[in-house]
């Protein structure tokens, strides 16, 4: 794992063990909700390859098996999804291995990507071409089970390989009754209504465990900063189970042209809070000031970040410093989802109201469905 930095202490503990029955009555709730919001999300994307049926699989437990260029050849063949004790192992509890490959073509590159792999009993992880893209519930020691929720984790298109051959790994922890990738649609969706940047920021920033108000200045020398992608969660970029503070930093040109004029900064998705700075001056920020004290949040993780920007605040031609100071309170942590630019407020006004439309028809169809 590699070191970004000092890891500052928080007051949350790590989450103690939790058993079936303690899970259904707490926390079945809360993940029966997201469901319903999952379906409406759901609507707005659209299958491009499904990854239904035969995958290679194996009992027990390598993290090595996550690389492209595992040797995979001697592993069983599973039907992907079902539960695997009725694929052949009876019984069977503990860890076990999924892979499967396939080909992206290049004109995936310009979309929105989402991994779906269905419904996972207990804890998973998973990987494409080797890098960590989501996981769910607890590994053992401190198991946490997450068997009632639908997996889609965010799919960064730097991570595929255009029209050349990709692997996707995923570990599975499985405590009792069924196991494995049990139910659900599998495969890679892309988003329909995609807000697309006109100047896009996505791609190598610098990141940093802990905090200091010294790294929203934009003179700050942040060159012995940790390399990382963005967007993707920084679990996969060597802060695996890493809860606490971290500081995002990139330095950018934008053509004269740019200047002058109010904008809009799309962050895409955080987990959990934030506060961002351009060229020193904060621009915004998502979570109030006692949840950042206290650890506590709610459905900060899952809203689109988008903060105006005054026109003067952009240097054309010249260098500019965009810092992000990041609170994730559990889970996944970071600036995880796109889209991740500058538009204008004409273009991000025009698509919200798209997406309030659509998450209002949803609604009204789901209740009149829940009530006929």
């Amino acid at each position: 794992m590699v070191s970004l930095g000092h890891v500052v202490p928080i007051a949350t503990e790590k989450e103690p063990n939790v058993s079936r029955r303690i899970f259904q009555r707490f926390v079945v709730p809360a993940i029966l909700l997201g469901t319903l919001v999952q379906a409406g999300i759901a609507e707005d994307r659209r299958l491009l390859l499904d990854l239904r049926g035969s995958w290679k699989f194996e009992l027990g437990d390598d993290l090595r098996r996550s690389e492209p260029d595992f040797n995979d050849s001697r592993w069983s063949s599973i039907t992907v999804p079902s539960a695997w004790e009725d694929q052949g192992y009876p019984g069977y509890d503990g860890y076990a291995w999924y892979r499967r490959r396939f080909t992206s073509p290049k004109e995936w590159q310009n979309k929105q990507l989402y991994l779906r792999v269905g419904r996972i009993d207990d804890v998973d992880e998973v990987y494409v071409n080797g890098q960590l893209v989501g996981f769910r519930g607890v590994f053992p020691p401190h198991y946490v089970t997450m068997y009632m929720m639908q997996r889609e984790y965010p799919l960064p298109t730097y991570l595929l390989k255009p029209n050349g051959e990709n692997v996707i790994a995923v570990r599975v922890f499985d405590s009792e009754l069924g196991g494995g990738i049990v139910d659900g649609e599998v495969g890679i969706a892309e988003e329909l209504d995609r807000l697309v940047p006109d100047f896009a920021l996505e791609g190598t920033w610098r990141l940093t465990k802990g905090t200091d108000p010294a790294w929203q200045n934009p003179a700050f020398d942040d060159s012995g900063w940790h390399a990382v992608k963005v967007p993707a969660y920084w679990d996969s970029q060597g802060l695996q189970e890493y809860d606490g503070y971290g500081w995002y930093r990139i330095h950018f040109r934008v053509p004269a042209e740019a200047t002058n004029r109010n904008l809009v900064l799309l962050l895409g998705k955080i987990d959990d809070l934030d506060e961002t700075f351009l060229n020193g001056e904060r621009i915004g920020g998502t979570g109030a000031a006692e949840q950042w004290k206290l650890g506590r949040n709610g459905d900060e993780y899952n809203r689109l970040r988008a903060y105006t920007v005054r026109g003067d605040l952009l240097r054309g031609g010249s260098d500019n410093v965009l810092a992000v100071k990041v609170f994730d309170m559990k889970w996944h942590g970071g600036i995880y989802d796109g889209p991740i630019g500058f538009t204008t407020p004409e273009k991000y006004k025009a698509w919200n109201k798209r997406q309030q439309k659509g998450s209002k028809d949803w609604f009204e169809r789901t209740m009149k469905n829940i009530f006929k």
